[in-house]
């Protein structure tokens, strides 16, 4: 059976609720985050990195949220949730499966440290510290996330999904990054974001996003 090495208000979600949507059955590893947010230690036992989502499958150990879902969908019949290969919905299926993490995260991962940042420095320098992470996010991250969030509404615009009219894998890939986007922005909930807005209802409603929620537990997004 599939173990889910699992780190709680994480990404890791994503990798239960496609598990969901395939019917597949798994175990679950709760890893619990210190009081400086961080994974703990015994994940590297899993994986050197210590990072999650982590899976366990037949001897093999597997990484990286992308990577997960690509091996569960080739490994465990889910051609359903990604469009026929050549596809105009393919191509926009393996953009938005690999986009996901490679250029929305990072963004909202440096959107929470300048957010912290302040907290994490002796006290006499708060203050400076304070100034530096307003200034980097209102200069620097704020404007490049304002322009991914209007690049979703107008690509979920076309026909509801990231990969054409149809949920697909890359919904769930895209998933968190719009959550924590849009809980961790004021402009998002401030703006007409009708598109994004109804993608959050579609996805949130679907049975397997549900039963994710009762296994891994509610996520925050004030983590990564």
């Amino acid at each position: 059976m599939i173990i889910v090495h699992y780190l709680e208000n994480s990404r890791a979600h994503r990798i239960l609720w496609l598990l969901e949507e395939l019917g597949v059955p798994y175990d679950i590893n709760v890893y619990r985050r210190g009081s400086d947010m961080r994974a703990p230690a015994s994940l590297k036992a899993v994986h050197p990195l210590g990072k999650s989502p982590v899976i366990e499958d037949g001897g093999k150990v597997i990484a990286e949220s992308g990577a997960i879902i690509e091996y569960l969908i080739d490994t465990y019949g889910g051609e359903a949730f990604r469009p026929v290969a050549g596809s105009d919905e393919r191509l926009r299926y393996t953009y938005f499966l690999h986009y996901a993490e490679g250029s929305a995260m990072p963004l909202l991962v440096m959107k929470l440290v300048f957010a912290k940042l302040p907290s994490q420095v002796p006290l006499f320098i708060r203050p400076i510290a304070a100034l530096i992470a307003k200034g980097a996010a209102r200069s620097f991250i704020d404007p490049q996330l304002e322009d991914h969030v209007a690049f979703w509404e107008s690509e979920l615009a076309r026909d509801g999904y990231f990969a054409g009219g149809e949920f697909s894998a890359a919904d769930i890939a895209m998933s968190f990054p719009v959550e924590a986007a849009m809980s961790r922005m004021e402009q998002g909930r401030e703006r007409p974001l009708s598109a994004v807005r109804r993608y959050l209802e579609a996805i949130r409603a679907r049975p397997a996003y549900q039963r994710a929620l009762a296994r891994g537990g509610a996520y925050s997004y004030a983590t990564t």
